[in-house]
């Protein structure tokens, strides 16, 4: 009985356990049959979103060929119509070019025919020449050359005479105008104009004892430097420059009101705003009062009376100022004396003319900058203050802005050349120096015979050796004169230039 128990339990159990993996078989396959059902389906959505893009694709590039098959449609049709016009056009200048070509062919042949006719007519003249010819040597008793020899000696004769007589006029009239004459040479022999230079003063540098000093003149977050540009008008330039403050302005006067300012802060120690205010009022009262006694001082000095307070200002003022590294008031004032001297020399008032070289540049320090050439501003300026009218014509004149009327005014503008040129005088660029002074030496080699050219005394004497083979004696004066006369039609130069032109021969032997 219980053998058959545990065996009836046996067959349960291997029953249920087969009816469970049977059952477990079947959900298992369910799955897979979801899972491979689902997953043909998602490649089949996968093939048509596939199917579809490629036939998106298709379309777009299908399109995007026809539409580059369409632009280049229409270019080579363009191209086509250019190619037909160019044709016409080609075609046209062919039809004109052979219509020319034929009236050309036509005149050809009337000017061939036009020849023949002149040819003809030419040597009809020659034969009627000849015949004249003959003639007269039958009349006269003398050959052709003979007349022409005899012709030619009795117009020596008359022409030697004829210049003789003229020659005699011409001196007895230079005799009775000597004296005009002389002064008119003596004038316009010096006007020449100083050569044209480039370097303006246009900063000022003010020296300090240590850099801490730069802090306590940018101060705190730059209020310092900011209140002091602000009084004075100049640009500060504070950098790396050692114990240095860079002052930069057009105006050489607020240059010097700024580095007074500077000078005193620094001396004194309280730097800010309100003090920088105050001392800049200050110095600037002080530069005024000391520009009118410059400008008193110098007029005093020259004896030049009754000038206007105005152009007395401006004449003090022309102490801040600089022409070309030359100080103004200095050149004015040497000016003034040279004008002085030369209208003693020519009989003329020597006071106006050291007025007129006084005030003669007096356009280059004007409140205002207008755009005016400085000749013609000073002109208008000495207008303003009443000055005579032969003293403002002087001034507008000196550098042939306008039409001179008076002796005097040549003279003001020989004489400010003469400040202007001398050495020393001014400053010119290096570069431009050089320049000139190869130009001296290129000019006089290019002549045949100088075998070297040596420009010295700063380019106021060029010295040109010749070879004495191929230039003799005379020749050397007729040299040095066309060098001089070339220099002066082709380069411009302060002053004058000397040119001399040596020839030396040598004999060099050997005792052995």
């Amino acid at each position: 009985m219980d053998i058959m128990y545990i065996v009836y339990l046996v067959l349960a159990l291997s029953l249920g356990i087969f009816l469970g993996w049977l059952i477990f078989r079947h959900i298992l396959n369910g799955k897979y049959l979801y899972k491979i059902k689902k997953a043909e389906l998602e490649a089949e959505a996968i093939r048509k979103n596939k199917m579809q893009e490629i036939k998106d694709k298709f379309f777009a590039m299908k399109a995007d060929l026809e539409r580059q098959i369409t632009q280049r449609s229409n270019k080579v049709q363009s191209y086509e119509n250019k190619v037909k016009q160019r044709e016409m056009q080609l075609n046209q200048k062919q039809d004109e070019l052979q219509r020319k070509k034929n009236e050309l062919e036509i005149i050809r042949e009337n000017l061939e025919a036009q020849l023949e006719i002149i040819d003809k007519k030419k040597q009809e003249l020659d034969k009627q020449h000849r015949k004249e010819v003959e003639r007269l040597e039958a009349l006269s008793g003398l050959s052709a050359e003979e007349a022409k020899e005899r012709l030619v000696e009795s117009l020596k004769e008359e022409a030697k005479t004829d210049a003789a007589s003229y020659i005699n006029e011409i001196m007895d009239e230079a005799k009775m105008t000597a004296n005009k004459e002389a002064k008119r040479i003596v004038v316009q022999s010096i006007q020449r104009v100083a050569t044209e230079t480039a370097i303006e003063n246009a900063i000022s540098v003010f020296h300090i004892d240590s850099d801490e000093i730069k802090g306590r003149i940018i101060g705190r977050e730059g209020r310092n430097i900011r209140a002091l540009e602000a009084a004075t008008g100049v640009e500060i330039i504070v950098d790396d420059t050692p114990e240095a403050i860079v002052l930069s302005a057009f105006d050489p006067v607020r240059r010097e009101i700024a580095r007074l300012a500077l000078h005193q802060l620094v001396s004194d120690g309280r730097i800010h705003p309100a003090r920088i205010e105050e001392v800049v009022a200050k110095v600037r009262k002080q530069i005024e009062e000391e520009i009118i006694e410059t400008g008193k001082r110098t007029t005093i000095d020259l004896g030049v009376h009754g000038l206007h307070p105005e152009l007395v200002r401006m004449i003090g003022r022309m102490k801040y100022r600089s022409s070309y590294g030359q100080n103004l008031l200095q050149h004015a004032r040497e000016t003034a004396n040279l004008c002085a001297v030369m209208a003693s020399e020519l009989g003329l008032n020597p006071k106006k003319a050291r007025r007129a070289g006084l005030l003669h540049d007096i356009g280059k320090v004007p409140d205002d900058e207008p755009e005016l050439p400085h000749a013609l501003l000073g002109m208008k300026l000495a207008e303003k203050y009443k000055e005579k009218p032969d003293i403002c014509n002087a001034i507008g004149a000196h550098h042939d802005e306008i039409e001179m009327q008076t002796l005097l005014a040549p003279i003001v503008q020989v004489c400010d050349a003469i400040s202007g040129a001398r050495p020393g005088a001014r400053r010119e660029i290096v570069e431009a120096y050089i320049k000139r002074l190869n130009d001296l030496e290129q000019l006089a080699l290019s002549y045949p015979g100088v075998i070297k050219t040596y420009a010295i005394q700063a380019g106021r004497e060029l010295r040109v050796i010749v070879g004495a083979e191929k230039v003799d004696d005379k020749n050397t004066e007729q040299l040095s004169a066309e060098i001089a006369k070339r220099i002066q039609d082709e380069m411009t130069y302060p002053g004058q230039v000397k040119i001399t032109v040596i020839r030396e021969t040598r004999a060099v032997s050997y005792a052995k």
